[in-house]
């Protein structure tokens, strides 16, 4: 029995494939809070923009935030004012993005290789881990690859199939624009380079390009750059604060090329991506062996669709891959352009015995080991369940939810596969949807009150009572996000004797109803520990309330102390 083809199945099968994936993405929406890494402090910053009304210079607590420019979170901002629930808007962009990127990449598909080979980009795209698991992260990267994926189709449908100066500059200022959401924005220009070779090497006919067209590439990239760099630029040159020009400095160099060049966190070797790549990319990963050499013969006959999406994959493969400091996230642009340079071939290759095997042993492996950890998590001892969640703040109510909803998943996925046992294409789209309903609905839902740190600050709360002032040292954005109540911070990267000095002046003005929070390794010399009062574990931290009262008279921070803790 063949393998399921879109084109020869059921009217209803496809539309019904596509409302599971839909739901998957969406399954989850507003249950959970922001966590780490990365959701909070984004989350914060674009809760500031609303509050103060200040969203040209994000900031992290009273000081700048100069890692990251602000477009992800004047999306996030925006979605807020849309919507008015940040439990909602704080991921509405990724989705938004990852709905974007599906259709791209389908309707790309269809002008490269005719409409049967829009599914199989779609859903190819889909069924991959990493793809799902960014589209319901509210992280950058899924909107980065939003707009990489929409300037590389603009580009593309230039390139090879209509050269209009509209399509160019449409390709270019999504380029700009995610230059400024993100420094790698402007990969999708290297598809120039795997297009020259073509004109130079083959004799296949491309369409004419005019070289006026240029000033519209130009144009737009400087247009969708400019909507972040002109104002900023302009208000930090015509200020006198020296704060707005290390920012400038700070977003403009240290951030871009000194990052890409001299990274100073994420260090890997060369070859980290290949296993990203083995992992992240499953199941797609898995028929390499049959795609990489379709993708060569065709390479060798000069197809310039194929010379164009592959090119380009590598070009960002070997860019990132040049530099020390590496994230799996960084290859996460490749991934549209090689799921639209794959559907032709997929077509054929779901016919082939052996690629049908590799995908039901693929489903297969994640039923068992899913349900493997369920059942393990069900009868494993508390000691070892302990040891498990020590340090996140998980208690034994969150292990048993998370353990109920990976044997639910389990079966519902070994159901789907024994449902559609002669279709696999159908049976790997439903198991990857149920896995992500699974994620959104249940996984992420139970460990989000631990790891987004709201169980720890309801704690807080608590102990220091309604009227309580409430400041903190050594923290992380979830706390502050998670505060229920206006909170004072001394900085996120002044020094901690700093820190320490101005948490001694403020506990000073009102002793009696001021508290500081801080890490349990931050704790200063100035603190009577008798005072101090453990108020529990959370993101693998131990973390203390200390009350105006718990300062020793008469002591004073040392100029030259520093705590003791590593940087998370």
């Amino acid at each position: 029995m063949t393998p399921m083809r879109f084109r020869h199945a059921p009217r209803w099968q496809a539309p019904l494939l596509l409302t599971l994936m839909v739901w998957a993405l969406l399954a989850g929406l507003g249950l959970r809070e922001p966590m780490p890494a990365d959701e909070p402090r984004f989350v914060l910053a674009a809760k500031t923009m609303v509050e103060t009304g200040q969203w040209l210079f994000p900031h992290r607590g009273i000081e700048l935030y100069a890692e990251k420019p602000p477009t992800f979170m004047w999306l996030q901002a925006a979605s807020y004012l849309l919507v008015r629930n940040w439990h909602v808007a704080f991921l509405l962009p990724s989705l938004l993005a990852a709905l974007l990127t599906l259709w791209l990449s389908g309707d790309l598909a269809r002008r490269l290789w005719g409409r049967r080979a829009v599914p199989y980009a779609v859903f190819g795209l889909f069924v991959c881990l990493q793809f799902a698991l960014q589209a319901k992260r509210a992280q950058i990267d899924m909107v980065l690859v939003g707009m990489t994926t929409l300037s590389l189709w603009a580009l593309l449908r230039y390139l090879l199939e209509k050269p209009s100066p509209w399509l160019l500059l449409l390709g270019t200022f999504a380029a700009g624009l995610g230059t400024v959401t993100k420094g790698v924005g402007f990969l999708p220009l290297l598809v120039f380079l795997p297009w020259l070779w073509v004109r130079w090497t083959s004799r296949r006919t491309l369409p004419p390009h005019r070289g006026v067209h240029a000033f519209a590439g130009v144009a737009g990239f400087l247009l969708g750059t400019g909507v972040w760099l002109v104002p900023m630029l302009a208000t930090a040159l015509a200020s006198g604060d020296p704060a707005l020009h290390t920012y400038a400095r700070e977003m403009l160099f240290k951030q871009t090329g000194t990052r890409y060049a001299n990274a100073w966190h994420h260090v890997k070797p060369f070859w980290y991506y290949l296993q990203t790549m083995l992992t992240l990319w499953l199941p797609g990963a898995l028929l390499t062996p049959w795609l990489l050499p379709a993708w060569w013969r065709r390479l060798r006959r000069a197809d310039a669709r194929h010379v164009l999406l592959l090119g380009w994959a590598v070009l960002v493969l070997l860019f990132f891959s040049a530099s020390p400091g590496k994230r799996e996230v960084y290859i996460f642009p490749m991934l549209p352009a090689l799921a639209v340079a794959a559907s032709p071939l997929l077509v054929g290759l779901l016919r082939r015995r052996g690629v049908r095997a590799t995908l039901w042993s693929y489903m297969a492996v994640l039923v068992v080991v899913t349900g493997a950890l369920g059942l393990w998590l069900v009868t494993a001892s508390p000691e070892r369940l302990h040891a498990l969640v020590d340090g996140r703040g998980m208690d034994m109510t969150t292990v048993a939810r998370f353990s109920r909803w990976l044997l639910g998943f389990a079966v519902v996925a070994a159901l789907l596969m024994v449902a559609a046992r002669r279709q696999v294409a159908v049976a790997l789209v439903a198991v990857t949807a149920a896995l992500w309903t699974a994620y959104g609905m249940g996984f992420m839902p139970a460990i989000s009150p631990d790891s987004s740190a709201k169980a720890l600050m309801q704690r807080v709360g608590e102990r220091i009572g309604p009227d309580a002032d409430l400041a903190m040292l050594g923290w992380r954005e979830q706390h502050l996000l998670q505060a229920d109540r206006p909170v004072t911070d001394f900085g996120f990267k002044q020094p901690w004797v700093d820190q320490w000095q101005h948490a001694h002046a403020w506990l000073l003005e009102a002793p009696g109803k001021r508290w500081l929070f801080l890490r349990k390794e931050a704790i200063g010399p100035c603190l009577d520990p008798a005072q101090v009062i453990d108020i529990g574990a959370s993101n693998r931290r131990d973390w203390i309330l200390a009350p105006g009262r718990a300062w020793i008279e008469g002591c004073d921070v040392p100029a030259d102390w520093s705590a003791d803790v590593s940087e998370d």
